[in-house]
């Protein structure tokens, strides 16, 4: 099964989500947040997305692992700030409790939490127009985790790729990891979510939440919303010193990652670091030259411009005069972050304020929700 990239429907500032039994409850926050599911259980292909803006959601998750960087931000968060003014409800929420299926120190994990909204905020999250909360402070993502653990086989979860992949990283995984894509079905499902911005290499596990909402509607009643894709037309942006795999923030190589808190003089090294190639000419050719490749796509992607605009402006620059015109535009989009996340850092009671608002709006939503599937499920 694929998912289909969505366009976004108009903005409204109410949402009608219909009950079970005819009931209906309205509400006025700005967004939601959406997560990540894995391969069909069930043979029914999605269905196609009613592009009413009264029941558009979206709802996506970032894990507390630091100050995101380049590729983070241009593959998802400035798509996440547009979001805001195309969907009636978004949500965004910092995803700590998917951050300890690996060891984390708990100072350092609240620090990574505020550091987190920090980044959020500075680029461009608006708390006024979506709802951005702390995954943890609301009780009910575990609560439906659980329910949905129960309709879950072991053999599905056991072939999901990041189960596969961190598991042989490992030798042996923890049940955390081997569950938590249950938890981010959860985190989706929760607030009834229409919507999931997502990554080729999520859809799988978008793919879980559908089924789960399948297999939840067949079992107690047409409840959940099958929520659908949302494709970043963004080209992934490659690390600077290996143009063949993705930018990490977890890669052992200091100058392969551009961080949004790096300074003008960190960009402009990193950047005239970067792997090429002995060919001097600025060419886009992804299988035969991924280094300069690489370099294109993030300058097309931070100057809004498309690869063969920005082809034709290195056309009669060697590379390494190239690498410079890219750490400029790099630098240029993001002092203006880097600046922001520094002043909103210094103000960690302002940060905690916006999260706890977030706390109140996003339980006010997930509450109602959780009300009903105890009611459906014979808790209540």
């Amino acid at each position: 099964m694929s998912a289909k990239a969505i366009n976004p429907t108009p903005s409204t500032t109410q949402e009608r989500i219909p009950c079970r039994g005819g009931q209906a409850w309205k509400v006025a926050w700005g967004s939601v947040e959406i997560g990540l599911l894995s391969q069909s259980e069930c043979c029914s292909p999605p269905q196609a997305v009613h592009k009413d803006p009264l029941v558009s959601r979206v709802f996506s998750g970032i894990q507390p692992t630091g100050v995101p960087h380049l590729g983070n931000y241009l593959g998802a968060l400035e798509s996440w700030v547009s979001m805001q003014n195309e969907y009636s409800s978004v949500l965004y929420s910092i995803v700590d409790l998917h951050s300890i299926t690996q060891p984390q120190d708990p100072q350092l994990l609240r620090d990574n939490i505020l550091d987190m909204a920090a980044s959020l905020l500075a680029c461009g999250i608006d708390p006024t127009r979506s709802i951005l909360f702390q995954q943890s402070v609301v009780s009910e993502h575990t609560e439906l985790s659980w329910i949905l653990g129960c309709l879950t086989s072991m053999p599905r979860l056991r072939h999901l790729p990041q189960w596969k992949m961190k598991s042989r990283q490992r030798s042996e995984g923890s049940v955390g990891l081997y569950t938590y894509p249950v938890l981010q079905a959860a985190d989706i499902l929760l607030y009834k979510s229409t919507h999931v911005p997502v990554g080729e290499d999520q859809i799988q596990h978008l793919e879980l939440a559908q089924d789960l909402a399948r297999i939840f509607n067949n079992k107690y009643g047409e409840f959940f919303p099958e929520p659908r894709a949302l494709l970043s037309s963004t080209r992934k942006i490659k690390s600077l010193r290996d143009p063949t795999s993705k930018m990490s923030k977890s890669d052992p190589q200091k100058l392969a990652t551009i961080f949004l808190t790096d300074t003008p003089e960190e960009i402009v090294f990193k950047v005239r670091r970067a792997v090429t190639d002995f060919t001097s000419e600025v060419t886009f050719d992804p299988e035969v030259r991924p280094g300069v490749a690489n370099l294109v796509s993030l300058h097309a992607a931070v100057s809004g411009q498309t690869v063969e605009h920005v082809v034709s402006l290195a056309r009669g620059l060697d590379t390494g005069k190239y690498k410079k015109l890219v750490a400029e535009a790099v630098v240029q989009k993001l002092e203006p972050i880097r600046l922001e996340i520094q002043r909103l850092r210094a103000d960690q009671g302002h940060l905690k304020s916006v999260l706890a608002e977030g706390e109140i709006k996003a339980r006010s939503l997930a509450a109602p929700v959780m009300k009903e599937v105890r009611k459906l499920v014979g808790f209540s």
